[in-house]
């Protein structure tokens, strides 16, 4: 009769073994540590930068958690032998240089060496957010990085509501809200924040009362004023993405400025009629506002919503796409629309892209924040530059 021990030894017999210290000197060298272990064993401490996948779940997991197979991995348990079980499964699943960790986390954790207590998901974050939890591409690392991002929405009007209201719903932990309107009747056609009995309300109190309602994982700070330049740098260096529901030229220009300054990527929405567009300024890798549109068009060429008039559920389409934008930054999923315009035409249910180029005279760049000034734009759109342009 065949006993553990002997399939304990049977498979130690077909893998490479390591002790922590040779682990931690591979893991200097490029391995990925993959830690087996049950989720209440994680939380309780791990090392630093490990994949965590249970080994109950190794089999359907890895494959979409470590798609490359010439991942070099060492695996780890908390003693040595789980790990050496799932080391052999991974070499039948064809990952190339597989090495179990003897003595596990315990005995890494008795030497001294690093490690920490994880952030982890509550079980009520686990069941609010199963759905991402099953996506390979997000799963709980994914869903702590969004539950940790910060997202300045710049409006709380027709693109800022539908944006607003997933960005919550997903869980991102911490959302700003800038607006110095109060809710109008004439809003509640298309800005899906407020309501009929909050007409009168200052917007970001009812933005506030609503995204709060919908989860209260989320912490909400609002900014009842004008965004001018005395404000702007302060507020944006606490965010790591902004996402734009602006409706005039000088807000748009002061944001590039400022967000070109601090390196915030900006997700870009406008909407007119029945027409729309999204594109995301990444002033780190990629274009601004100002290489789109270098100075604003005259008055009678933009026409605001109030003037022209917007199909309501326009801002809708056009504000989930800015969410999902700015949801991919955050996770660094997929491929964005940095450098791409995405232009939307509801009468003809079409989309077309626009390749963006960067314009090599413009000088409010990256490369030169350090000379950018900022400034009131109200009348007067040229790139704000302190000395000499960098060569």
């Amino acid at each position: 009769m065949v006993t553990f021990r002997d399939l304990l030894r049977d498979a130690k017999s077909r893998i490479d073994e390591t002790d922590p210290a040779g682990a931690e000197a591979l893991l200097s060298k490029g391995y990925l540590l993959l830690d087996v272990r049950e989720p209440d064993e994680f939380k309780q401490g791990a090392i630093p930068g490990s994949v965590h996948i249970p080994r109950g779940n190794l089999e359907a997991s890895v494959e979409n958690r470590i798609a490359d197979r010439e991942q070099p991995l060492v695996v780890m348990c908390a003693g040595g032998v789980r790990s050496a079980f799932a080391t052999e499964t991974l070499q039948q699943l064809g990952y190339n240089d597989v090495v179990s960790m003897d003595g596990g986390f315990n005995r890494w954790k008795d030497e001294g060496r690093n490690w920490d207590t994880p952030r982890t998901l509550s079980s009520d974050q686990r069941s609010r957010y199963q759905r991402h939890l099953l996506l390979p591409e997000v799963g709980e690392e994914g869903q702590l990085k969004l539950l940790e991002a910060s997202v300045l929405m710049l409006g709380a009007g027709g693109l800022g509501s539908p944006a607003a209201l997933y960005l919550a719903a997903a869980g991102v932990g911490h959302i700003g809200i800038i607006d110095m309107d109060v809710v109008d009747e004439s809003n509640l056609q298309r800005q899906i924040l407020h309501n009929v009995d909050r007409i009168g309300e200052r917007k970001v109190d009812s933005a506030k009362k609503t995204l709060a309602a919908i989860n209260p994982d989320v912490d909400i700070t609002t900014y009842d004023l004008r965004l001018d330049a005395s404000n702007i740098m302060e507020i944006l260096a606490e965010y790591d993405v902004v996402v734009d529901g602006a409706d005039n030229f000088p807000s748009r220009y002061l944001l590039n400025d400022a967000s070109v300054k601090l390196g915030v990527p900006v997700v870009h929405g406008s909407i007119f009629r029945f027409e729309g567009q999204v594109t995301v300024f990444d002033p780190r890798e990629g274009v601004t506002y100002r290489d789109m549109l270098p100075e604003p068009p005259p008055a009678e060429f933009a026409p605001s919503c109030a003037e022209a008039g917007v199909l309501g559920v326009l801002p809708g389409i056009v504000g989930t796409i800015q969410a999902l934008e700015a949801i991919k930054l955050i996770l660094g999923l997929g491929e964005g629309l940095s450098g791409r315009l995405v232009a939307f035409d509801a009468l003809e249910m079409s989309f077309r892209e626009y390749r963006l180029q960067r314009d090599p005279s413009l000088q409010v760049t990256w490369e030169n924040r350090e000379r950018i000034e900022i400034a009131d734009l109200d009348g007067l759109c040229m790139p704000q530059v302190s000395g000499p342009p960098k060569a």
